[in-house]
């Protein structure tokens, strides 16, 4: 089981190694029973993507997910 760094840095690493830019720049900040997210993007689709992105790589915790959506 990884350790509750590791889980971090690899969901980091997944948003980093995204073809969005916009999910490069999102935040990850965890604890041992959730990973949350935050930062915007443009779309609600971006939003979902950034959260799937990491849903594989949460192990036990929840993924809470505090990216908002701005229309600019």
């Amino acid at each position: 089981m990884p350790t509750t760094a590791l889980i971090s840095s690899r969901a980091t690493q997944a948003l980093r190694q995204s073809v969005h830019p916009a999910l490069r720049r999102l935040a990850v900040e965890e604890t041992d029973e959730v990973i949350v997210l935050s930062g915007s993007v443009k779309t609600y689709y971006l939003k979902q993507l950034a959260q799937e992105t990491v849903m594989p790589l949460r192990g036990a915790r929840q993924v809470l997910n505090r990216v908002t959506v701005t229309h600019d």
